[in-house]
């Protein structure tokens, strides 16, 4: 048996932060050695990565340093079989989450802990909302667009009726990216009325994002908005 030597002094220490329901919940319920290994292993590595949306890839997963791990947990079997059955186990469990990409020249493996922002993860790989090749990660995961109404409520009014059944048809003819948007262009321009967001909607529709509200300077859109066609319904 080998014996540790030991923790250095605090200032050299490096921290990772677990859950408390690792202890309380998890930790009761896992029997598998390997398995508890690669999970310890996830959140240390997890930690050393930057971003607001935090991933290993399939083949961080082979180093020396979990593999001897897994060779000392099982030492009957070899440490690579040992390492898949131990993450198919996680996913399995559901403390790891795990989805593949189809990229270019290649397809990944990703693998992220169950928490909200694993999950929001992995529905936004799913959803394909990520960038390719940003900072040196084959993936950039691209934040969770706002539900409408929730952005509408708290940037515009309460939600009547009218107001509810305006935004659901807008969400079936716009994308909900426009309609956000355009809430957020209305709120800019102290406009906090439907029919206006309404016909930044309609503005974009036929112009063009680059080519309409988006593109012209506030002075334009206040002008733009404000007087012409959409005069009589428009009030600040």
């Amino acid at each position: 048996m080998k014996i540790f030597e030991g923790f250095p002094e605090h200032s050299k220490l490096s921290a990772t932060a677990f859950p408390a329901t690792f202890f309380t919940e998890l930790l009761p319920i896992m029997d598998d050695l390997a398995e508890f290994k690669v999970v310890l292993y996830t959140f240390w590595a997890l930690n050393q990565k930057e971003g607001e949306f935090r991933y290993l890839l399939r083949e961080e997963y082979d180093n020396d340093i979990l593999l001897e791990g897994l060779g000392a947990a099982k030492p009957d079997c070899a440490p690579q079989l040992t390492l898949e059955n131990a993450l198919a186990l996680a996913v399995a469990r559901h403390v790891l989450l795990c989805t593949s990409v189809n990229l270019p020249n290649s397809e990944i493996e990703i693998f992220c802990v169950n928490t909200h922002k694993g999950r929001v993860a992995i529905r936004q790989v799913q959803a394909g909302n990520y960038e390719q090749s940003i900072n040196g990660r084959p993936l950039e995961i691209l934040p969770e667009r706002p539900n409408i109404f929730t952005v509408y409520e708290k940037h515009i009014g309460t939600l009547t009726p009218f107001i509810s059944d305006a935004l659901r048809d807008a969400e079936k003819e716009y994308p909900p990216e426009w309609v956000v948007d355009a809430i957020d262009h209305a709120v800019k321009m102290n406009k906090r009325n439907w029919r206006y967001i309404e016909a930044i909607l309609r503005s974009w529709e036929r112009e063009g994002r680059g080519n309409g509200y988006a593109g012209r300077s506030n002075g334009q859109d206040a002008e733009s908005y404000t007087s012409g066609k959409y005069a009589d319904f428009i009030k600040s």
